[in-house]
């Protein structure tokens, strides 16, 4: 990743949607923008939305980008930094502005609602925030030629997000708010995962055997825990299915001698 990997002004982009959430919320729009979402979301089947949403847990999006382990470790890192930054700013940023959710405001039946009602801690869309800051690290952290096609990571992050109000979550406030904040989260992940001495990305190394066995506790948490909803299911035993495959692939990388590092 060279030096001119992340441009400035791409620093000032999360401006755009943290500036719109103001004015929803400022204005009498924020009840009435997340109702006409929520109703036209009815448009398309509950385990869509559902599982979209998966793509915004932490452990799923974990899981599912999990084979870069060996395709492109740095890559890998810059999602993993960029999680957990965007797992500390979602937890200090609810906190913090403590707003309601739609069901902690609207008449119970006035919206759709999947799963039982979340009351507090709205903004901003941990989800979203995730889903964005996932899709930026990863984005930004591969060599420029090969970008373009990663540019369906952003799209998929959107629907990610709309996919919490479609299920009566989050307000569109909330997720234009995790789309900014988890901006800046991605892009901080892909700049500190550049700063890595490729060394440190050894199939061999310590590192990568740390990240491995974050795999293994992955498989434990997506056998014992339901990911947001009970239609996830199917997703989480191909999440396993995913990390199976790869940790198996890594331990045989563990016995070939003549396995170079790689990127």
């Amino acid at each position: 990743m060279s030096n001119k990997a992340i441009p400035t002004l791409v620093w000032f982009v999360p401006l755009a949607p943290l500036t719109l959430a103001f004015a929803i919320y400022s204005s009498e729009l924020q009840s009435s923008s997340f109702l006409f979402i929520n109703q036209l979301a009815q448009l398309l089947p509950d385990m869509l939305w559902v599982w979209l949403t998966f793509l915004g847990n932490g452990w799923g999006v974990f899981a599912i980008v999990f084979p870069l382990l060996l395709l492109a470790p740095r890559v890998l890192t810059a999602g993993i930094i960029a999680g957990a930054i965007s797992a500390i700013a979602s937890t200090i940023l609810k906190n913090y502005f403590d707003l309601p959710r739609p069901a902690g405001v609207l008449t119970d039946g006035s919206f759709y609602r999947l799963g039982e009602p979340l009351l507090h801690n709205a903004f901003p869309s941990g989800h979203t925030l995730t889903a964005f800051a996932v899709a930026t690290s990863l984005y930004f952290s591969c060599d420029q030629n090969k970008r373009k096609p990663m540019l369906l990571l952003f799209i998929i992050a959107a629907f990610v997000g709309l996919s919490r109000s479609a299920i009566g979550a989050h307000w569109l406030t909330d997720i234009l708010g995790g789309a900014g904040f988890g901006i800046w989260c991605g892009l901080l992940g892909a700049l500190f995962a550049k700063g890595i001495p490729q060394k440190y990305f050894s199939l061999k190394g310590a590192w990568l055997r740390l990240v491995a066995i974050g795999g293994v506790t992955a498989i434990y948490v997506h056998l014992t825990k339901i990911m947001d909803h009970q239609l996830n299911l199917p997703l989480q035993y191909a999440s396993i299915a995913i990390l199976l495959i790869t940790l198996a692939f890594f331990i045989k990388a563990q016995f070939n001698t003549s396995l170079t590092k790689s990127e």
